[in-house]
Formats: C-alpha cells, structure tokens, sequence
C-alpha cells in the first residue's frame, strides 16, 4: 500500500499534469485582455481600412462650396471657384465651378487612386486609424464591450490639412467569445436565429 507521502506526491504530479493539459488546450484568445483587444482591433479591416476623400470639381452648389473641407482645400490655395448660374436641380444658388490650382494639380495628382468618369469626382486615401490605448472592458458571459481610444493619422499633405492628429476619440465596440476565442464585431450579427433565417440573412464571404 502506497505511504501517505507517496499519495501526496502522485496527487501532486497528476494536479500538475492536468494544469498543464489544460494551459495547453486554452487559446491566447481565450483570455479578453486589453492588449488582445488591442490587437483585434488594430487587425480588423474596419479598423484598417484608410480614410477616403472625394473632391468634385465642375459645378457645385453653394452649400458643398461653402463646406469646412472645401474651405481647408480653398485657404491652401489647392482649389478656386468661379461663380456661375445653377443648372436645374442644382440648389441652393449661388453655384460655382471649382477646379484646381496648378499648386492643387501637383499637391494632389500623385494621391489620387480613382476618378469616377464624367462626374468630376476624383478620390483620394488621405488618413489612417491609430489606436491609442483601450479604456476598459466590460464582460457578460461570451460577450463583452470595449472602450478604447484612436486618432487619425495623416498619409500625405492632404490628410494632414484636412485631420487633426491632436484630437482623440473615444468608441466601444462589441466582442463575441467564439470556439477559437474572442473576435471583433465587425457588423451586425443576429443571435438566437432558427437556420431557415440564418440561410435568408446569409452575407457573402470570401473562399
């Protein structure tokens, strides 16, 4: 019969074994913590996906002329806008053709990634998303919200006359605890949903 002192040390040995086995099974992603929020966030194609911004030049009205961005692009000597009569449906008058500068043609001609035939639109990635740090998490069993903190980050002289990095915003976003662990909500998901609806509400996905 095994001593009491021998008991005691194969008890132990089959404690450690089964904490062992039971790390090994556990997933980083297991554990919301907020660096892995971080992460997940920082990695997200939401997250990562850059800023856009789209100029239309040709007629406008005076109400797109008159637009805070309009006015950055026009004090930085990019743009310039020649009154003009509005074309019908075009509102509210005074309407102007606005074009760009020499300086606004070498300024933003190597930024530009689409043109959109025959509507004057020209666009442009002019920022990126930066996390700063994440503020808090609150869990309710395989669920979970998170506060962080992000600015914009500027690509080119565009994106930095048009963003202020200076200024910091604060958004929570959801949390779902999968098999494999946690995961970003990137959009809506209904929960609870018999498989008749799940096949109707289906989203496309990449193979």
């Amino acid at each position: 019969m095994p001593s009491s002192k021998n008991l005691q040390t194969l008890f132990s040995c089959f404690s450690l074994a089964l904490a062992i086995s039971l790390w090994a099974a556990c997933s980083p992603r297991d554990f919301l913590t907020r660096r892995l929020a971080a992460d997940l966030i920082s990695a997200s194609d939401t997250f990562k996906a850059p800023q856009l911004f789209w100029l239309k030049s040709g007629i406008v009205s005076n109400k797109d002329f008159s637009s805070p961005d309009t006015m950055v692009l026009k004090r930085r000597g990019w743009i310039v806008g020649n009154e003009q009569k509005c074309p019908a449906g075009v509102t509210p008058p005074p309407c102007w053709d606005v074009m760009l500068t020499p300086l606004g043609v070498d300024t933003m001609r190597p930024l530009i990634s689409t043109a959109l035939p025959d509507s004057g639109t020209i666009v442009m990635q002019v920022a990126r998303r930066e996390l700063l740090s994440t503020s808090g998490i609150s869990k309710a069993g395989n669920f979970a919200d998170v506060e962080f903190v992000w600015h914009w980050v500027s690509l080119n002289q565009v994106g930095a006359a048009l963003y202020d990095s200076g200024v910091h915003f604060k958004s929570t976003v959801a949390f779902r605890k999968y098999d494999d662990g946690w995961r970003v909500v990137e959009q809506s998901v209904p929960v609870n949903q018999p498989l008749d609806d799940a096949l109707h509400n289906a989203q496309p996905a990449a193979p």
